[in-house]
């Protein structure tokens, strides 16, 4: 699938729905509200997005360069290349990419995105090293991406916070259902790409290290419920997620003093393309952006929940999840919509109700699929998708249909 027909369709069926408004309703202040929107989206991409970018992705590949002059990239890359040699066929198991993918993925599990975007670019630059078709993605990518999209997070901070924030008696009391929602994507996400690339993952390796962080998680899940308060479980996984990192950053210096590197020189290397490549990545992302805020502001939206919540009705199916769909729906989309669709639903319907939980963990059971295809295939001049958004939407509809059945086993 092309980007294209992508973006071309957002712009044909926000116009559609705006009719529909204009003629039907009356509502004469659609064309100027999607117009508006176009302008302010145009301006965010920029001013919101893509300088603080480039300031965090300065700084980052200027770290990641000094990890991998020190050796300790390659060394992620070993103790990980047995599992990643199976899902990613395609890349040598001594290649650099395996170590910026650890590097993202880690990043990612620990909420840490501001460190997660930078090492996931470097690892789509360094996967594009491998593909001969520059506009097309290589199976690698597709799969990288896919599981990307999944967003696995072990223990969702941000919106714990904003629950905290919105009076939630107990802000951590999404913390299960949303790790449980975004596992079964990430999973899903392996298991449709794999059916899609022919790789089989019925073997020892795969099955041991699914297995084994299926086991951590469960692990820490019983230990968090058993052992910790929720207040102590959000101030554990802030301290220790950053400490983390931090930890990170000093190892990879004093290994590259051990090995005699001019650790400064070496972050001046990296951190030069770190400009460059934000700069890349504008077009795609006023492109994405703004296609998105068409949809958005055309109502697209409201048609889904009203659609939804008629069919659902008529198969005597309960509908007390529906108000809460409007989050799951912008979620791939855009990750700062898909926060402000949650926040309203809190401060509607309260941050304690069945709904507001709800729309928490659709917002922590997957990430931006769409803004993510943009930024990681534009920052590499990648115009065809192939299979990759497919495979990322049923990941994310594996997360909203777990986070769905276990808010109405946890909540309801």
């Amino acid at each position: 699938m092309s980007l294209t027909y992508i973006w071309s369709g957002f712009f044909v069926v926000g116009l559609l729905a705006a009719l529909v408004q204009f003629f039907f309703m009356g509502d004469t202040e659609i064309f100027k509200r999607i117009v508006d929107g176009t302008f302010v989206s145009a301006k965010s991409s920029v001013m919101d997005i893509a300088l603080p970018l480039a300031g965090v992705m300065t700084l980052w590949l200027g770290i990641m360069n000094i990890g991998e002059k020190a050796g300790a990239v390659n060394l992620l890359a070993k103790i990980i290349a047995p599992f990643f040699s199976r899902i990613f066929p395609g890349v040598p198991s001594n290649h650099p990419a395996n170590g910026h993918m650890v590097m993202n993925f880690s990043a990612n599990l620990l909420g840490l995105d501001n460190a997660a975007t930078p090492f996931g670019l470097k690892a789509m630059e360094s996967l594009q090293t491998l593909n001969p078709k520059a506009d097309e993605p290589t199976d690698a990518q597709i799969m990288f991406l896919v599981l990307h999209t999944s967003g696995l997070t072990l223990i969702p901070v941000a919106i714990m916070a904003q629950r905290s924030i919105m009076g939630a008696a107990d802000p951590a009391d999404i913390f299960i259902p949303c790790l449980i929602a975004t596992y079964v994507a990430t999973v899903t996400g392996i298991i449709v790409v794999s059916i899609r690339q022919r790789i089989n993952l019925i073997n020892r390796v795969v099955l041991g290290w699914l297995g084994g962080m299926t086991a951590a998680i469960l692990g820490m899940i019983w230990y968090f419920t058993e052992y910790l308060t929720k207040a102590e479980i959000q101030k554990f996984s802030t301290v220790f997620s950053n400490l983390l990192l931090l930890v990170v950053i000093v190892g990879f210096i004093l290994g590259a003093l051990r090995k005699k590197v001019n650790v400064y020189d070496a972050f001046i290397e990296g951190a030069k393309g770190g400009i460059e490549t934000s700069i890349k990545v504008i077009p795609y992302l006023v492109g994405m952006l703004v296609a998105i805020s068409v949809i958005r502001n055309a109502g697209v939206f409201n048609f889904v929940v009203q659609g939804f919540t008629w069919v659902f009705t008529h198969m005597g199916i309960n509908t007390d999840f529906v108000p809460a769909l409007p989050t799951a729906l912008m979620k791939p989309l855009s990750g700062s919509g898909a926060k402000a669709m949650m926040i309203d639903t809190m401060q509607t319907y309260g941050p304690d109700s069945f709904v507001g939980r709800l729309a928490c963990v659709f917002n922590g059971s997957a990430d931006t699929t769409f803004y993510i295809v943009a930024l990681y295939f534009g920052s590499v001049g990648i115009r065809k998708t192939r299979y990759a958004i497919s495979c990322g939407l049923i990941a994310d509809f594996a997360g909203v249909i777990t986070a769905i059945a276990v808010a109405y086993l946890f909540f309801h």
